[in-house]
């Protein structure tokens, strides 16, 4: 087995400080230029805000620290598939490389459902890789809610 990449690491880490924090565990990292930009993890019970994702926490974050809204030059690693907000939050974005661990066949919106990156008006498609830390991932997922049950 070999060592997950440091931006996977560093989203997995928030997934878990989100699960500590009562959130459904999900992490995000923006990277630019082998930097991070912004860490982020779901947070919309802490901030009372049903859009706080982790990816349009990270998004908003990379934004901010650029000073600019297009973020063309960036990659985006999330532990899970991203929803249809965020898939539609990432094609505004421009995010050049999306990274993410675990399928989301019920919300995901990438690779399931939807599928907004095939979509004849999604304007932009990241490029696209999937399943990097998918077993740790998952695994914060199984975890998180077995214990909510």
């Amino acid at each position: 087995m070999f060592p997950l990449p440091v931006p996977m690491r560093a989203a997995l880490d928030a997934a878990a400080a989100a699960a500590r924090d009562g959130e459904v565990p999900v992490g995000a990292v923006v990277i630019r230029d082998g930097r991070v930009i912004a860490t982020a993890a779901n947070a919309p019970r802490r901030l009372r805000d049903p859009t706080a994702h982790a990816e349009m926490l990270a998004i908003r974050a990379a934004a901010e620290t650029l000073g600019r809204e297009r973020l063309e030059d960036c990659d985006l690693w999330v532990t899970l598939e991203p929803c249809a907000m965020c898939a539609g939050a990432i094609a505004h974005a421009r995010i050049a490389r999306l990274y993410y661990a675990a399928p989301d066949p019920k919300g995901g919106a990438v690779e399931h459902g939807p599928r907004f990156f095939t979509q004849p008006t999604c304007h932009h498609r990241p490029e696209v890789f999937s399943g990097i830390g998918e077993g740790e991932a998952g695994e914060l997922l199984k975890d998180f809610f077995a214990a909510r049950r």
